[in-house]
């Protein structure tokens, strides 16, 4: 039954209804922008739907709030996102990440999409296509992640009526054993890393489970070798080419950790030697107070580190073995 054309009601703007299809048209005056008249055209099935659209559209420019059916991009919204949201409330490590996948991935592929028109098809589309090129699931599925997370700012400022992000699913992932140090390999770990230049970094990487960062951002006044505690304060990162402190990945982090043994021994032995090479650089010793640094006392590099972590876990035989997983042999190097 088609519905029959009535007055438009206050406020209501110009509704019509088109003899092509039977749809409703409404569109709906906002004003001047930069002198010319802007205007809103909505469709609906029925004059009722027409009519809540344009009335939704006049309440949020009345309260300043910004128009569901704006001619925004995706790459335009998205690249704002970052910018002024993303960046000044996640670390830089984690705003780089965000903006290389925006950059590389996002913008190229659904760049040109009205945000208002992004439906799922087209995030299981560029899903779909990522894979196809070889991206791996978990790559695709963070950039899924990051679209979700921006849409869910876009949803709460009135930009869009849904996070379509949500209604896709993640990639399937291939589930790989993972595999963790036996107590000889841990043996045989620590057997290697003796009499090392950065044996007590990797003792206690290894004893504590810490990331990579948080090991190399530790300094004296966190550690109470007495009392056989240390606490997480700060984790090392490079930031815009330079080495900075910053706050560590958890909350949890800042919770006072037991030192093993073996690793105050080496934390002890650690520490008679970079008195010593504090005597050796005289005046050039800059003063961190980091408990791992570098003969002159400034912050090691991450990739040096990791490099020389890796001929170590060669030498023991466990080519298997990165960083990352010594978080998870703490227990075997208590048995070993």
């Amino acid at each position: 039954m088609v519905e029959k054309k009535r007055n438009r009601g206050a406020g209501e703007g110009s509704i019509y209804q088109r003899k092509s299809d039977g749809k409703w048209v409404g569109s709906v005056n906002l004003g001047y922008v930069n002198g010319k008249r802007k205007r809103k055209v909505v469709y609906g099935e029925t004059r009722q739907d027409v009519s809540d659209q344009m009335k939704k559209l006049l309440h949020d420019q009345q309260q300043g709030l910004p128009l569901t059916t704006e001619n925004v991009s995706v790459g335009v919204f998205l690249t704002r996102w970052l910018n002024e949201t993303a960046k000044p409330s996640v670390r830089p490590r984690t705003y780089r990440s965000y903006e290389s996948l925006v950059r590389l991935h996002l913008i190229p592929a659904l760049g040109k999409v009205r945000l208002s028109k992004l439906s799922p098809l087209d995030v299981q589309s560029f899903m779909n296509s990522k894979l196809e090129a070889g991206l791996s699931p978990r790559s695709v599925d963070y950039c899924r992640a990051v679209l979700r997370k921006a849409l869910s700012d876009a949803v709460m400022w009135g930009l869009v009526g849904r996070n379509v992000a949500k209604l896709v699913s993640p990639p399937k992932r291939k589930k790989t054993p993972r595999r963790f140090l036996t107590p000889a390999e841990a043996r045989s770990l620590l057997n290697a890393v003796s009499g090392h230049r950065l044996e007590a970094l990797f003792t206690v990487a290894l004893g504590l489970g810490l990331r990579q960062g948080e090991a190399l951002g530790l300094r004296w006044q966190d550690i109470d070798l007495d009392g056989g505690t240390l606490r997480v304060v700060h984790q090392l990162q490079r930031i815009s080419g330079t080495l900075q402190l910053t706050e560590p990945k958890s909350e949890t982090s800042l919770l006072a950790l037991a030192l093993p043994d073996v690793a105050i021994r080496a934390l002890r032995e650690h520490r008679r030697r970079q008195l010593e090479d504090r005597l050796a650089a005289g005046s050039l010793w800059v003063d961190n107070d980091l408990v791992f640094c570098t003969a002159e006392g400034r912050p090691l590099d991450a990739r040096n580190v990791t490099r020389q972590f890796h001929r170590i876990r060669d030498e023991a035989g466990l080519s298997w073995l990165t960083f990352h997983g010594l978080r998870h042999g703490f227990g075997s190097m208590l048995a070993a």
